[in-house]
């Protein structure tokens, strides 16, 4: 990480040197774009992060919509609602949801939260918007590809859908879809053509993934400004930047899976189905094992939770930094968590499959690796609860919402850990303890770290301030509200309680557990009502909201350099050069309490007393053959 190994935006591509000069002319760039061409199919980072964060919201809606559904069916398992049947049509006949179709709820419930919300709307948002910005480049590397990422994510979110008005309804085999529910069209009415298109739809989603990835990658690689080593990148930026690695090299994972998992369905292989029997009918297949398709989910299932927590955990250590008005804590070993997660996180993918017999020597192996990885994350949430203490704590959403992460990731992280060992995890497989688990430390943690990011970044990305108040009450209804959902659901899982079933009056040991279920539906609509609060605000401050200031966080980072509305380019002149790392918060003899980045050490305001330094060198390059191409070393 040596001063040369800085990459330079020099502006010698054809595309950034077009930008330059549009806007030292005067004249903005994106002026002469046409409607379609600015907003629809737009190249602008910008404003394809939007398009993401839009398409993401919608899906979360959907999301939380149908979890207040089969929520209802599990605290009044009995009771008819003659609504239901007035919205549902005959998915709830009589006022009641049908048995398969309260599967569909928690499939499309999980695939939208876990794909379409918790990854492509966290990720695809903030690591569009703010790689170029924090890294001071034009654009991504190349906005075509960039533009294609979000179109296929939005056909992608249009079949899943559309696979609700099918006739055999949405698939049905949970967001994991094990064969041979999922391969066999016949196993159900969910398994029909609402999991065809849900196996479509999850092909341009991966699509979708990897364009982004290749382009995050590139980006924040070879477009970086000059003196932007990799030492001064903020560590939101290295968490996009390690997540969009995870994407590449686990997405095409799951879509082999799905191609082997289409041609059961289609062709009658047998990659996954052996010996099955359906009405006493014998199926002709053979040698196929369903535990493969859980090697292949779980390969990229596993990473899959760190493409999801990580951008979050950036945010999180950007967000806490700048608002302890304090250094970031220990950032080198930071970054180095971050690399650990991510390496093991791709060896630890078994430790969901415990109880599908595998050799206990192995089992023995990824219970070791998935304790291991462990140590990283612990890292990482006493480098945040150091960074606060005695920190000038500013108390804004944005904050509140990252301090409730870390505590998410540190209550759902410890319940990791009883997970990981095999002996205690064999007799709470599939049960609504494994559900609180990862509730907490993979769905609640990342849901916080998106809102920490809307209320941090809004200023910059709409030009306008949320309402502060109505951020407050929208993060302590949410934060009680979770941890009164998915707390009590630990003990359900020690009680022995399954997930997916749909009714807790199925057995005499379950019954116990009905009330309870009452009091956690009861907390989940008091936390979805909550998120009406965040829409309303968001919409509200959206057209109505205070105009921000230029920088009003005081934060260090190249974001806040640009116009409040940046056009496509980002800076109307030069790019600006960088001095040092982002986190120089309250530091010793200056008269304010952070040092921007792209400000030279000797035009800082000093305290009376207080001697500048001698003036800051520039930062150096190497000259490479490369930089003709607008690239430098690695």
């Amino acid at each position: 990480m040596a001063e040369s190994t800085s990459h330079v935006q020099d502006g010698s591509s054809t595309f950034h040197a077009d930008l330059h000069a549009a806007h030292g002319s005067g004249h903005d760039h994106h002026h002469e774009q046409g409607f379609l061409a600015k907003y629809v199919f737009s190249q602008d980072h910008k404003v394809i992060a939007k398009q993401f964060l839009f398409t993401g919201m919608l899906s979360a809606v959907v999301g939380i919509g149908l979890s207040m559904l089969f929520r209802l069916q599990l605290a009044f398992p009995d009771t008819p609602f003659p609504i239901l049947e007035s919205l549902l049509g005959r998915w709830a006949p009589d006022g009641v949801i049908d048995p398969s179709f309260y599967l569909a709820l928690v499939t499309m419930h999980g695939t939208l939260m876990v794909f379409f919300v918790l990854t492509a709307g966290l990720s695809g948002t903030f690591s569009n918007y703010l790689i170029p910005l924090q890294v001071g480049a034009r654009d991504m590397a190349s906005g075509f590809l960039n533009m294609l990422s979000y179109w296929a994510f939005f056909l992608s979110t249009v079949i899943m859908f559309a696979s609700f008005f099918v006739e055999s309804g949405p698939a049905s085999g949970g967001w994991t879809i094990y064969p041979p529910l999922s391969a066999l069209p016949q196993a159900m009415s969910g398994s029909g053509m609402g999991m065809t298109l849900w196996l479509t739809s999850m092909v341009f989603f991966i699509a979708s993934g990897l364009l982004g990835g290749i382009n995050y990658i590139t980006t924040v690689i070879n477009l970086r400004t000059k003196g932007m080593t990799l030492e001064r990148l903020p560590l939101n930026i290295w968490a996009f930047f390690l997540t969009a690695i995870l994407v590449i090299l686990s997405f095409p994972v799951l879509l082999a899976a799905a191609l082997l998992l289409f041609l059961d369905r289609s062709l009658g292989t047998s990659f996954y189905l052996s010996d099955i029997y359906i009405g006493g009918e014998v199926l002709h297949h053979a040698g196929g094992s369903p535990v493969l398709f859980q090697h292949l989910f779980w390969f990229l299932g596993h990473p899959e939770v760190y493409i999801v927590l990580l951008p979050a955990l950036g945010i999180a250590s950007e967000v806490i930094s700048v608002n302890s008005r304090k250094p970031i804590f220990g950032y080198k070993a930071m970054v180095g968590s971050m690399i650990a997660i991510a390496v093991l996180s791709f060896i630890v993918w078994a430790h969901h499959m415990f109880v599908t017999g595998m050799n206990p020597f192995l089992g023995t192996v990824f219970m070791l690796f998935t304790l291991i990885i462990a140590v990283p994350s612990a890292i990482k949430a006493f480098n945040y609860i150091t960074t606060l203490w005695r920190g000038n704590l500013r108390l804004t959403p944005a904050m509140l919402f990252a301090i409730g992460l870390v505590s998410f990731f540190i209550t759902g992280g410890i319940t990791g850990i009883i997970l990981g060992n095999a002996a205690l995890d064999i007799p709470m497989h599939d049960t609504y303890f494994v559900t609180a688990h990862f509730h907490l430390v993979m769905g609640s943690a990342s849901a916080f770290g998106l809102f920490a990011g809307v209320y941090h970044w809004f200023p910059k990305m709409f030009g306008k301030m949320m309402n502060p108040r109505l951020g407050y009450i929208h993060f302590w209804f949410t934060f009680i509200g979770l941890y009164l959902v998915f707390f009590p659901q630990h003990f359900q899982g020690l009680g022995g309680v399954a997930r997916h079933y749909y009714q807790f009056t199925a057995f005499d040991f379950m019954k116990q557990f009905v009330d309870l279920s009452k009091y956690i539906t009861y907390a989940a609509w008091i936390g979805g009502a909550a998120q009406l609060i965040f829409f309303f605000n968001f919409f509200n401050s959206l057209f109505w909201g205070k105009k921000a200031p230029q920088n009003p966080w005081k934060a260090n980072t190249l974001e806040w350099t640009t116009p409040i509305n940046p056009g496509h380019g980002n800076w109307p002149g030069e790019i600006p050069t960088v001095y040092r790392w982002p986190y120089d918060y309250s530091k010793p003899g200056l008269e304010d309490d952070y040092a921007p980045q792209h400000i030279p050490d000797e035009d800082l305001r000093y305290e009376p007393g207080q001697a500048p330094p001698k003036p800051t060198p520039a930062p150096r390059r190497e000259e490479t053959p490369s930089e003709t191409e607008g690239s430098d070393n690695f």
